[in-house]
């Protein structure tokens, strides 16, 4: 099942059969059992590779690493990956990696060989470029180390370490396009400073700390924070910069409440960060803030956007939101094949120009059909990549 609705979509813009057809289908599957021994045990992990368009170039997405992983989850989001460079306007199709199992059961050891494995595996699409690869939830840019040490390929995988041809600022890339974009959204929808503005974030890894500190640091009070421990609170504003050292927010001597109501505290934004399905219905129907920004993929159901919808609570979807990490990628993949050195800030100045050139575009688009922002920026990267089908003449 697609993630988008073509029948909203084909009522601004002439799809065509031959074009919905080919974006409902991913363009190829591939399945391993990744299977191993290591200290006398048996390890086994059903692993998915989808690649679901390459009309605009390279599928790039992440590879994920969770007992939860299931094929479905992993087309899901290697076709968000589509819309989400196309949106971008950069040269990548969407491809996604989930690996089924609890990363917490590796040892560093046994992690490495299993990484191994899935280069042994799935080698061929990422030796020829097809697919290149990135960190995701549960992997990290030493298991990126891991499959370069494998290929020799600078450009076949990006989020690797700076040290060996990683990109300074990736790490944060995807904290600071939604940042940035919480940002636009503040001043443009809801007409404030970030200074004057209280802010919640779901999640506490990766995308959802640098979000909270890239926004701290530029004044917003960011008041609420989740993790799998629990949330802390603070009305008058928490001292994330104080916090980045923590792994979990546990370790933390700070006031806390119930996770379960970190989505619906009165705040002028919240920012789901977490995981898919964050925002249902209930969530949608109590939900005070005045804007939403989803830094994570797929986190609002197919109700819980109707609800805000009917609320008229403006959400930043994903694809725009958090497309800082695949700008950064782009990036690095450029760097790698051209041999150019890039410092951070060339880093941050490319997202920024990406991500307000897209906004802009989106919110051009909502003004003039008066629709959701999901919507527009759904038209928007549909067009692009069925123009692209038209530029190679698939269609």
């Amino acid at each position: 099942m697609s993630v988008l609705d073509f029948s909203k979509i084909s009522k601004h813009m002439e799809l065509g059969r031959d074009a919905e057809y080919m974006l409902r289908k991913s363009g190829q599957e591939h399945y391993a059992n990744l299977s191993l021994k290591w200290d006398g045990k048996l390890i086994c992990a059903d692993t998915y590779v989808v690649l679901h368009s390459q009309v605009r170039g390279p599928a790039k997405g992440g590879i994920r690493m969770s007992g939860k992983v299931t094929l479905e989850e992993t087309r899901r989001l290697s076709e968000l990956m589509t819309y989400k460079c196309a949106l971008a306007k950069i040269p990548f199709g969407g491809g996604k990696s989930g690996i089924c199992i609890d990363p917490a059961t590796l040892t560093p050891e046994s992690r490495r060989a299993l990484i191994k494995e899935y280069v042994h595996v799935f080698g061929p699409i990422i030796n020829n470029g097809s697919y290149v690869p990135a960190p995701d939830m549960g992997t990290t840019p030493y298991d990126m180390a891991t499959i370069y040490g494998c290929t020799h390929i600078p450009e076949c995988v990006t989020g690797k370490p700076p040290r060996i041809g990683g990109l300074p600022g990736r790490v944060e890339a995807t904290g600071y396009g939604v940042a940035s974009t919480a940002k636009m959204a503040i001043e443009g929808i809801l007409g404030k400073a970030v200074s004057d503005t209280s802010v919640v974030v779901q999640g506490f890894g990766n995308v959802g700390r640098w979000t909270a500190n890239f926004l701290h640091e530029w004044g917003a009070r960011v008041i609420a924070i989740s993790d799998i421990t629990g949330a802390v609170y603070s009305e008058g504003g928490l001292p994330v910069d104080k916090m980045m050292s923590a792994k979990t927010l546990e370790e933390l001597d700070l006031p806390r409440i119930s996770a379960d109501e970190i989505l619906t505290l009165p705040a002028d934004v919240v920012i789901p960060a977490a995981v898919e399905d964050a925002i249902d219905a209930n969530v949608a129907a109590n939900i005070k803030a005045k804007v939403v920004i989803e830094a994570a993929n797929d986190p609002t159901t197919v109700e819980g956007q109707a609800i805000l919808a009917e609320r008229a609570i403006p959400v930043i979807p994903d694809i725009l939101a958090n497309s800082g990490g695949v700008i950064a990628s782009y990036i690095e993949w450029r760097q790698a094949k051209s041999g150019s050195l890039t410092d951070k800030s060339e880093t941050y100045n490319a997202i920024l120009r990406q991500l307000s050139n897209a906004y802009a575009d989106v919110s051009d688009v909502v003004q003039q059909k008066n629709i959701t922002h999901r919507l527009a920026a759904q038209i928007l990267a549909v067009e692009e990549v069925v123009q692209s089908m038209f530029d190679r003449g698939w269609i």
